[in-house]
């Protein structure tokens, strides 16, 4: 089985670890290449301002996880143009095994929904006279003929093959892809793109000279693309349109045998009948079938003391009879009940959530569902749906309850997590206090619920506004309870203080617990919602721009709730395919000074956010970010005693950026810039330069001759040493191996005068 995503983040395990081996194969198959040339592949990833580009790296995977075929595709949105760097399969793959061209077809389907006008790589001559040299002529053919299949042709009538130097032989053509949509650009357009190419990527092998005679050299009516030479039945495709890739939807084939059909269970099988339906009726929807994954998924977010219970108690229950939960026991575990309907207790939150022997099954198939569609997406569709029932947003790591056995997507979810930072997005009537519950203390998936307030929708007791996150998880946890009576209007505000979230976390996937009982009518709900509505909360989520799962929750009004879906789904995949792919630079306004709020007052609620404002970044370690949070924690605590100052800046109630310093202790004149941070939304802004001025202007207040900052030497903390270097520090020492082997300290300092 062969797996191909996309990673535009290398800090995840999984991401890291493709990387690297991705880094390998092309170091093998390509030994000319300079060693910095492909070391630098994460940070062209991390880093697209820098390298003036977006890189999205993709990998075929074997069914162990093991890379073997790479490709680097760079995208300019302002050129609208995709560059193919590099793609390669791992040394000794077997020939004619398709991997290439799998790959290449990735590629150019992600181009596509990049909305180029055209993807452009190189490729070395097949002429006899511009590659002398046989066996290398050999190779050359077999990749020109194999990209003339699709269209894709050398552009001629330019100096594109000059030679830098005299004697230079195999100097490559450049080559132009259409994808099947357009036609080569004209001459101005061409020129931009040509000279984006040679000065970003052979800045350091093209002198300006050299730029400026190629990009001259194309003139409007001189150049065009070279006529096919292999497959002349397969020239350029004319432009057509391009078919929208369908949304694959996973159904729970296994969830009708789940019908309990005692008085006021709502959580009924026509549920699924009633969107499916509907959703046919748009051509969106492709139907695949679930696969079946390992319960170490499962076990992953759930006790597995949960998962097993549930699984003995089903297999025990009584035939074609359910077993209520009727006795809460304290949760002690050396004294756990033996009956199993007892013990039902011990792990159920409410006394309607049923056990009985279809539940298992059905359950677990459901969380199967879930999975299916996060792979679906991790391999490259924009959007899974998994239509199961029983849903899940309300079970818990140790608890199940509100007709929900295990939270699947919350499963889904930390599959995703190893492989980016994750968003899950709540919208049901109700509170996912499963995912809340699961994801509580971590940093890796934030987890956001629009719901009703707790004094009057279930669960009760959680849901409120401080619930924010504990440990590593502080600040990535929002609830936006609403109250029993509101408009779509208000509804819709809420949803986008949540995007508007979910933006600052830049997630690599988001998952959406779809509850559709906020429509209005919904025995569950008290919320206005109509068909319109949904079509409007879909399009807010498909605009965010991210690979989105969204997995079924709640909705119980049979009569609308597949109109509404339908509705939602359209919403979603018509502003999916404008919006801009997650992953984009986005030009941001500078942050004016009239926009900003300013203090040095620093209050109790500041450790938190100072934790997420720093974990956001990316940039530091989890130790790094605990010691963020315990300087804020320390300053509440001992004010100044503890030696610790702050300049903060927040726009509109979010924290921007902040800097902490203080006077080393046992000088009188010289100070440490201890932390200098801005949220990743505000970077670029010139708010750290802000933040450095306010900072010196405070310590020269209280006396201080200097000040030093200290930060890595390794490459990754370049971007840091360039700043100090830029607002006016001056290397004081270097420390090697000072952090680890490999990774010395380096030391600035900057006079502040007297």
């Amino acid at each position: 089985m062969l797996r191909i995503r996309k990673i535009t983040d290398a800090r995840a395990p999984a991401n890291a670890a493709a990387v690297d081996e991705a880094v390998a194969i092309v170091r093998a198959q390509f030994p000319g290449m300079p060693a910095d040339e492909i070391d630098k592949l994460p940070d062209q990833l991390a880093n697209p301002f820098r390298h003036r580009f977006v890189a999205a790296l993709f990998v075929a995977e074997d069914a162990r996880g093991h890379v073997k075929a790479a490709a680097l595709l760079l995208h300019d949105p302002d050129l609208a143009f995709a560059y193919l760097d590099v793609i390669t399969v791992a040394p000794g793959s077997r020939a004619g095994s398709g991997i290439g061209g799998a790959l290449y077809d990735r590629v150019r389907d992600e181009a596509a929904a990049l909305g180029v006008r055209g993807l452009y790589f190189e490729c070395l001559p097949d002429d006899p006279q511009a590659s002398p040299d046989p066996a290398v002529r050999r190779q050359n053919v077999a990749r020109l003929r194999f990209y003339e299949r699709y269209g894709a042709l050398p552009i001629v009538g330019t100096d594109y093959q000059l030679p830098l130097q005299p004697g230079d032989t195999d100097m490559p053509f450049l080559v132009f892809d259409g994808l099947g949509l357009h036609g080569l650009p004209d001459g101005p357009q061409l020129r931009r793109i040509v000279r984006a190419i040679l000065e970003r990527k052979y800045a350091r092998l093209c002198p300006p000279a050299y730029v400026e005679r190629v990009v001259g050299s194309i003139r409007d009516g001189g150049f065009g693309l070279r006529p096919a030479r292999y497959h002349k039945a397969e020239a350029v495709a004319p432009p057509q349109t391009r078919p929208r890739q369908p949304i694959p939807v996973v159904v729970n084939n296994g969830h009708e045998i789940h019908h309990v059909r005692d008085r006021g269970y709502v959580e009924a099988p026509v549920r699924i009948s009633a969107i499916l339906g509907e959703l046919y009726k748009t051509g969106l929807f492709q139907r695949i079938a679930p696969r079946h994954f390992p319960d170490r998924h499962l076990r992953a977010v759930h006790d597995p003391g949960l998962v097993d219970y549930i699984e003995r108690a089903c297999a025990e229950a009584p035939e074609k009879r359910s077993v209520y939960p009727y006795v809460f026991p304290i949760r002690n575990p050396a004294r756990r009940p033996k009956e199993r309907s007892v013990l039902a207790g011990y792990w159920c939150i409410d006394t309607f959530t049923p056990l009985n022997r279809n539940v298992w099954p059905a359950a677990r198939q459901a969380v199967d569902c879930a999975l299916t569609a996060a792979d679906a997406v991790l391999r490259g569709a924009p959007l899974a749906y998994a239509l199961v029932r029983p849903p899940g947003h309300h079970a818990e790591r140790r608890s199940f309850g509100g007709f929900c056995y295990f939270c699947n997507g919350a499963v889904a979810a930390h599959y995703l997590s190893g492989y980016g930072r994750v968003a899950m997005l709540d919208i049901d009537y109700h509170h996912g206090n499963g995912q809340q519950d699961i994801f509580y203390r971590r940093d890796d998936v934030l987890t956001v619920s629009i719901h009703g307030h707790p004094s009057f929708a279930y669960p009760y007791f959680t849901g409120f506004r401080n619930e924010t996150g504990r440990d590593k998880g502080a600040g990535f946890n929002l609830n936006l309870p609403l109250p029993e009576t509101i408009t779509p209007a208000l509804y819709r505000e809420a949803l986008d203080t949540a995007l508007k979230r979910i933006a600052r976390f830049r997630p690599a996937w988001l998952v959406v617990s779809l509850g559709l009982d906020t429509a209005r009518g919904d025995p569950t709900g008290t919320w206005p919602n109509r068909a319109a509505d949904f079509h409007r909360i879909g399009a807010m989520i498909g605009g965010a721009g991210l690979p989105t799962v969204v997995v079924q929750e709640g909705g119980y009004r049979v009569r609308t709730l597949g109109v509404n879906a339908r509705h939602f789904f359209t919403g979603l995949a018509e502003a999916s395919t404008r919006a801009r792919p997650a992953g984009t630079p986005v030009q941001q306004r500078p942050a004016k000074a009239d926009t900003l709020t300013w203090r040095e007052a620093v209050r109790a609620d500041d450790g938190p956010r100072v934790r997420a404002l720093v974990a956001a970044t990316g940039m530091f370690s989890a130790d790094e970010v605990d010691i963020a949070q315990e300087l804020v924690d320390e300053r509440v605590a001992k004010g100044r005693a503890s030696g610790y100052e702050f300049v903060l800046a927040e726009r509109g109630g979010t924290l921007a950026g902040y800097a902490c310093y203080g006077l080393i202790p046992g000088s009188e004149v010289s100070h440490d810039l201890y932390w200098i941070a801005v949220a990743p939304e505000f970077q670029g802004t010139g708010l750290g330069r802000a933040l450095m001025q306010r900072s010196e202007a405070a310590m020269r207040r209280m006396g201080a001759h200097r000040v030093y900052a200290d930060t890595s030497s390794s490459p990754a903390y370049a971007p840091t040493r360039a700043f100090y270097r830029a607002v006016g520090f001056t290397l004081a020492a270097e420390l090697p191996d000072f952090y680890r082997p490999g990774d010395g300290k380096t030391m600035f300092v900057k006079a502040l005068g007297s």
